[in-house]
């Protein structure tokens, strides 16, 4: 019954059922969850990738934090397609510089955590049984 409510409260359109009281408390609420699983995915792609010592937990912090705020801004005031190519790079320089790796070393972490995500994104909707959430979140991507 739960599982019907949440689906039909969590219809095509969720997000314009929100009261325009909450928007913002939401949108800080939605950066946060985020930033914290993009930082845990991207310490882990680094770990994997370029080892312990040159991937620190902080470091994966403000890669994820610093990428999703100036990727935004690309976003928001470029085309479309050069919004995302200039996003796609400022990434690829923020883990270089933070991880202290080569262009193909950071190709590679990016990979990895896109991986990572995705992955751990099938599991919790398997788990969380909400199928829903799986193809909604896979279109985003």
């Amino acid at each position: 019954m739960l599982i019907s409510s949440l689906t039909d409260f969590m219809g095509r359109n969720w997000w314009l059922q929100i009261p325009g009281e909450a928007e913002l408390l939401f949108a800080v609420i939605s950066f946060v969850i985020n930033l914290i699983v993009m930082t845990i995915v991207f310490y882990v792609a680094g770990v994997i990738v370029v080892g312990k010592r040159r991937a620190l937990f902080s470091d994966a912090f403000v890669i994820s934090l610093l990428g999703t705020v100036v990727s935004n801004i690309c976003v928001l005031f470029f085309p479309p397609v050069i919004g995302l190519i200039l996003s796609l790079l400022i990434w690829l320089l923020l883990i270089r510089r933070y991880y202290e790796t080569g262009w193909l070393g950071a190709f590679a972490v990016a990979v990895l955590a896109v991986i990572i995500s995705v992955v751990v994104f099938v599991i919790l909707a398997f788990l969380l049984e909400i199928p829903f959430l799986l193809f909604a979140g896979l279109l985003s991507l």
